[in-house]
């Protein structure tokens, strides 16, 4: 194990000997749509159970629990990964952590695990990260207290979780900021989009995803001893099973569509990431439990990196964290196989594409979250379970999964192919 800290470039760690096992997601569904009604915790039970069915670990085996979910939208939301750990199956006795770095969330999960047990607190863990963006409250704060006649005070908790007070405006505009730095045009970012859109409805037509969703049905979870969650999947439907935003559309339709931040600006509602509901989870693991359980994983969590950023152009965190991240491991640009780097805003991706020189035919190649969506906490499981898998299909060895993060920071993740 090696780690590094700076306050000027970022923290950063290799880990010696651990794997991403494998791991399932649930499809993610459109804002107000099919999984609207699903509460986050019970789309971590989805997720989770399938990724230990996948990853052919005993749940009775998994040390700990690691859960991200970024917004509160269901009554249960302080237990929720303590739910999450209970109803996939893990022990009692099994401690469970809420860890949160926004739309890193995700990766934390994975980070903090690998960590863990390194430590040597744990052998196994179970990650997950959950939201329901849907569900996601209308809120009065102090309203306990009580408030002047006629003058009741209401918050989105959405547009909230979008709106940067410390930059000063929403984060839509911090990647309006990103496109002024780099020229971007809104051509340019309507040409991303449309290749976002068509590399996921092509990875659907060819079932890429096939192996990685885990269908959604209503059902009754259970767990010994206690209170059994009923979870129903409005309209009758069944088998779950597609991403819902990802559809076919073309550089015409996006053109037509309004820019959203600035009268004068280029990103729109077509440009950039969806507002969606799901979860994704993996199992992360060491070589001794590798070796004694007989599994097989899909990668090697290598390396990771967190940095900070100046929050009106948040959109380029991605850019220290991956530089940070093969500083310390040695490796270069051109040693990397395949890049994920979530799509919050097109041109915010671009900006990272033309800071690190990136070729894009290696990047998000089957598509990102301008067609998937972005559920905040699930995104970096997401991500990291999508560069592992397409790594073993593409026979690449390296991989880097990364995001930006609301506030100013980015988070990257190195992962290897085992499977050469």
């Amino acid at each position: 194990m090696k780690s590094f800290h700076s306050i000027e470039k970022g923290i950063a760690i290799i880990y010696d000997d651990l794997y991403l096992v494998n791991g399932a997601r649930t499809p993610f569904g459109k804002f107000c749509g099919t999984l609207a009604q699903v509460s986050p915790t019970d789309l971590g039970i989805f997720s989770s159970r399938a990724a230990i069915e996948k990853s052919g670990v005993n749940p009775k085996e998994i040390d700990q629990a690691i859960i991200a979910n970024i917004g509160q939208s269901s009554g249960d939301a302080y237990f929720l990964p303590r739910h999450i750990a209970l109803f996939a199956g893990l022990h009692e006795s099994v401690p469970s952590l809420m860890v949160q770095r926004i739309c890193a969330s995700g990766f934390e999960t994975i980070i903090a695990a690998s960590e863990q047990i390194m430590l040597g607190k744990a052998d196994t863990v179970l990650c997950c990260g959950t939201e329901s963006m849907s569900l996601s409250p209308t809120v009065s704060f102090g309203n306990r207290m009580g408030y002047p006649l006629g003058r009741p005070v209401f918050k989105d908790m959405l547009w909230e979780a979008l709106d940067d007070t410390a930059a000063g405006y929403p984060m839509g505009y911090t990647a309006e900021n990103v496109a002024k730095k780099h020229n971007i045009t809104r051509q340019q970012c309507d040409e991303f989009a449309l290749l976002s859109f068509q590399r996921s409805v092509a990875s659907r037509n060819s079932n890429i995803y096939k192996d990685e969703i885990a269908s959604v049905n209503s059902v009754v979870f259970e767990a010994e001893g206690l209170k059994p969650r009923k979870v129903r999947i409005p309209g009758g439907v069944k088998n779950f099973v597609s991403d819902e935003q990802v559809r076919e559309t073309t550089l015409e339709a996006l053109a037509k569509l309004p820019t959203v931040f600035s009268d004068v600006g280029v990103l729109t509602a077509g440009n950039c990431s969806g507002i969606v509901d799901g979860s994704a989870a993996v199992v992360v693991a060491n070589k001794n439990s590798i070796q004694s359980k007989g599994l097989k994983p899909v990668a090697k969590v290598v390396a990771s990196a967190s940095c900070g950023i100046d929050p009106k152009v948040m959109g380029l965190g991605p850019v220290p964290a991956i530089r940070l991240l093969l500083e310390i491991t040695g490796l270069k640009m051109e040693d990397i196989g395949l890049f994920e780097i979530n799509e919050a805003f097109s041109a915010q991706v671009i900006g990272c594409e033309i800071e690190l020189g990136l070729d894009r035919a290696k990047l998000n190649v089957n598509g990102g979250a301008i067609a998937i969506g972005h559920p905040l906490a699930a995104t970096g499981t997401r991500l990291s379970l999508t560069i592992s898998r397409e790594m073993i299909a593409r026979k690449v060895k390296y991989g880097i999964a990364s995001a930006c993060i609301g506030g100013g920071q980015g988070t990257a993740v190195l992962f290897e192919n085992v499977n050469l």
